[in-house]
């Protein structure tokens, strides 16, 4: 069984920064990427960052600049370090694991979600 599990959200004035990780655990064999998404309430879930098995990075346009991913392939990881954090990003942070292979199958795994609030 796959869990994926996030920490590092909290409470954070505008400005400020955080560094979100995740771990997926489990019987795993490979996971192709692993990355952030948020949701914040009315607004659809929506990419925030994610990096591929071999480094290749995406962010969104709002990420760019103030946001950087990173990973380790071999404990299976994922970063977030947030830097000059808005109000705006304020939401629940939720890892996912993209085409994660177990040997039985290959399927992606969301967490539970780490929330992040930025006040003004």
């Amino acid at each position: 069984q796959v869990q994926v599990v996030e920490s590092g959200g909290g409470l954070v004035e505008s400005g400020g920064s955080l560094n979100l990780s995740c771990v997926a655990s489990g019987s795993i064999v490979s996971i192709w990427a692993m990355g952030w998404y948020r949701q914040a309430p009315g607004i659809q879930r929506e990419l925030v960052a994610d990096i591929t098995s071999f480094g290749k990075t995406r962010y969104a346009d709002f990420a760019k600049g103030r946001f950087t991913v990173s990973n380790d392939v071999k404990k299976n990881m994922v970063f977030l370090q947030m830097d000059n954090l808005r109000p705006e990003d304020t939401a629940l942070y939720l890892c996912h694991a993209d085409d994660l292979f177990t040997g039985r199958g290959t399927d992606d795994y969301w967490g539970r979600g780490t929330r992040v609030t930025v006040t003004s």
